[in-house]
């Protein structure tokens, strides 16, 4: 492995900016190529970046020898299609949450990746955040005493436009997919996997959600309360409660840069800010697994991401949201 770890983009969307940008502030990477099927915009992106290069598909890119691992940002629905189509050019992939639409995509892109010895893992950057890092520690040391249950909402008003992507089926949309998903991986990392769930919706016009919340039961006793939704603006913070105090992620919680702590009547608040655009972080822990020969990271094992995904694929049962693949 090069010391300069090279990486590759496919998608050039608005998050593909941000974590191109984050690129650059590492001096053990390269952004080494990018590509759109839209020529023009993967050349302005890559003048933009200063990339050695660019493509008018996804296809050469993944076949560029010199390219170590592959960002890929396109799409929900195109995950499963690009990351086969990358391992089986023999690259490792950091992918876009969520990995896959269903548990058969996820099993398949897990199976496939280690069965060529290759790195993958699903992009949620939360995990790799200060403010989660310090989340753990404090509920692994019980601060707070014994989880009780925890709150959390993501919600943002986004355009209606049938076409666009947060509600074109077809695309994968609906605030499940989009934003849901961190909700349910703070509760997973925090209280694991719940033994029951309970779920509503309102579906759109498009037959996507547009407002999801769930109630989590687990075989302690413990909760978990959350939502997501695409119709209006919400909080967007975490709180967790325990036998001896709470504590409170602020928003946006899924990558925040403040925790409150309250304990036997005190407040206590710890700052904990986040290098570049936040997306630094996960850089970071895929060129280090990948200099040290490392397939999956510990700290987002692809274990995670099945549980992740089938978790979804329970509350998508729930709801009657159904994806074509």
């Amino acid at each position: 492995m090069n010391k300069k770890i090279k990486w590759g983009i496919i998608g050039l969307g608005k998050i593909a900016n941000k974590f191109a940008e984050d690129l650059q502030l590492l001096t053990d990477t390269e952004l080494y190529a990018v590509a759109s099927r839209d020529v023009e915009k993967a050349e302005k992106f890559s003048e933009k970046y200063n990339s050695k290069k660019f493509y008018a598909s996804y296809e050469e890119l993944a076949a560029d020898a010199e390219i170590d691992v592959i960002y890929i940002a396109t799409p929900n629905t195109f995950h499963f299609e690009n990351t086969m189509m990358c391992l089986k050019k023999g690259k490792g992939v950091l992918c876009e949450k969520p990995l896959g639409i269903n548990y058969r995509e996820v099993e398949t892109m897990v199976r496939e990746a280690e069965s060529r010895n290759l790195f993958l893992m699903e992009g949620i950057w939360t995990r790799f955040i200060p403010a989660t890092k310090k989340l753990l520690q404090i509920l692994d040391k019980k601060m707070i005493g014994d989880t009780l249950f925890i709150r959390a909402d993501f919600g943002f008003k986004a355009d209606t436009n049938p076409e666009g992507r947060l509600y074109n089926k077809k695309l994968g949309g609906g605030s499940l997919l989009d934003i849901g998903i961190y909700p349910i991986y703070l509760s997973l990392i925090t209280l694991g996997i719940p033994i029951d769930i309970k779920v509503m919706a309102r579906m759109t016009d498009t037959d996507v959600d547009s407002y999801c919340s769930m109630l989590f039961d687990y075989d302690n006793g413990a909760k978990a309360i959350l939502e997501s939704t695409i119709e209006a603006n919400t909080p967007t913070e975490a709180y967790i409660y325990g036998s001896k105090g709470s504590l409170k992620l602020h928003s946006r919680f899924h990558h925040s840069e403040k925790i409150t702590i309250f304990q036997n009547g005190e407040t206590s608040t710890l700052n904990l800010k986040f290098k570049g655009n936040g997306y630094i972080h996960e850089i970071e822990e895929v060129n280090k697994c990948l200099l040290h020969g490392k397939i999956e990271s510990s700290k987002l094992p692809l274990k995670t991401s099945i549980n992740v995904i089938k978790l979804i694929d329970r509350i998508k049962a729930e709801i009657g949201l159904e994806y074509e693949t």
